[in-house]
């Protein structure tokens, strides 16, 4: 980790950026080894991004329906 990783972790707290999307963005950012951990730390988080990523417009039918277009 660098003081440029915790300045940027400043902003990100400081911007009010929702816990599971710091989760999302960090597995969408990992090497395979952190990936891995974050998976098994996160389960449903990651099949969450999974679903999410390979779903037109990352909507799910699941969503609300104002999120469909």
């Amino acid at each position: 980790m660098s003081r440029y990783d915790y300045e940027a972790s400043r902003q990100l707290a400081v911007n009010n950026v929702p816990f599971y999307a710091l989760i999302m963005a960090a597995m969408r950012k990992a090497d395979t080894y952190n990936l891995a951990a974050l998976q098994r730390a996160f389960p449903a988080t990651y099949a969450e991004l999974k679903a999410r990523f390979n779903a037109p417009g990352g909507i799910l039918p699941t969503d609300p329906e104002e999120f469909h277009p």
